[in-house]
């Protein structure tokens, strides 16, 4: 791509910010909770356009094990940026209940909300069966029942609402009573079940290229190809998800990584789940050859350098999958001193992508 292309493009590509509050070896879940929202109030400010939240449980590195209560947070710490979940795990929850929780975001911050729905579990088989049989009582058989759930939750958001049929009667459900707007639905997966029940119901599709950036082409393909037009969405819709770190140099952006490439190889090995580390922690591990050759392999699935070469590497990545909006995933690590309650290389890796 020449430079000149590459700084039209630059224009055209919008930015969002993918959040999972991740929590350091010198941080509780309150430093990680207020370093995320200092780091969303950076990315209004800069113009990002969403701040998605993940849901993960049971993780000693993540605080996000709530979206719906860190977009209240979120989006009462911000002004315009669109706020949502990036996602809701839907097999974990009652449908209704998630219906209720984006419709009161929805009229507290309207025409500002995104509901991102994933039927992955988002933790470990115990910690699933915990979130599904300890009082929320949904069944094993969740997993199966998703593009179900998702009907009923857009129907119950809906401003007519739904009817529940019962007991020989119909009753009719809404998530929120005189409902102005619904948020927009979205569907999130890293399969092409994912991209043919997105395309199937005619809703806007991500797929998490961030997990490791495998079979995005051929899943964003199937959902173009297959859309079918719906009252929500006319024609596909889609973006990319990608890690990201930032800095001044490409040296610099290289060690930030650091900590969160070893949480994955820990992650992808099976290896015990710990705090993020601290650069210097990371930096003070060796690895064998076959791990290292894993964290390799992963940090060239990311976007790592200085401004000019993150800025080129993200608008490569939305030519070659055709969006006009990327999503990161701001994955720098801290320095041993770094206040607690802040993630000021986060932020620089927001700053320097629109620098």
């Amino acid at each position: 791509m020449s430079r000149r292309r590459a700084v039209l493009c630059l224009v055209m590509t919008a930015l969002s910010v993918l959040d999972l509050v991740p929590v350091r070896s010198d941080q509780t879940s309150g430093d990680a909770v207020r370093a995320t929202l200092s780091l969303a109030g950076v990315a209004d400010e800069l113009g990002y356009r969403r701040y998605w939240l993940a849901e993960h449980h049971n993780m000693p590195a993540v605080a996000a094990t709530n979206p719906p209560v860190m977009i209240a947070m979120v989006a009462a710490a911000t002004d315009r940026i669109r706020v949502g979940s990036g996602g809701v795990m839907l097999p974990n929850h009652a449908p209704l209940v998630v219906a209720e929780q984006f419709s009161l975001l929805e009229a507290a911050y309207p025409d500002r909300i995104d509901l991102g729905l994933g039927r992955a579990p988002g933790t470990d088989p115990v910690t699933s069966w915990a979130l599904r049989h300890g009082g929320g009582g949904v069944s094993d058989d969740a997993v199966n029942h998703f593009p179900q759930y998702v009907d009923e939750i857009i129907a119950m958001m809906s401003l007519e609402g739904a009817g529940l049929s019962l007991r020989g009667g119909t009753h009719l459900l809404r998530a929120t009573p005189h409902a102005i707007g619904v948020p927009t639905v979205w569907l999130l997966g890293s399969s092409e079940y994912s991209a043919l029940l997105a395309a199937e119901k005619g809703l806007p599709y991500v797929f998490a290229h961030h997990f490791s950036g495998k079979g995005t082409a051929e899943a964003l393909q199937l959902y173009r190809a297959n859309f079918q037009p719906s009252p929500e969405l006319a024609e596909p819709k889609t973006f990319l998800t990608v890690n990201a770190a930032v800095a001044e140099s490409t040296e610099e952006a290289e060690r930030l990584a650091q900590p969160q490439l070893h949480q994955m190889l820990a992650l992808r090995t099976g290896q015990p789940l710990e705090a993020q580390l601290l650069v210097e922690d990371a930096e003070g591990r060796s690895l064998r050859p076959d791990q290292q050759q894993l964290v390799d392999a992963m940090a060239q699935k990311w976007v790592i350098g200085d401004p000019d070469a993150a800025r080129a590497q993200i608008e490569d990545l939305a030519a070659t999958y055709d969006v006009d909006e990327v999503m990161v995933n701001p994955v720098t690590g801290a320095y041993r001193g770094t206040e607690a309650a802040t993630s000021p290389t986060r932020e620089d890796t927001l700053r320097l992508l629109v620098k």
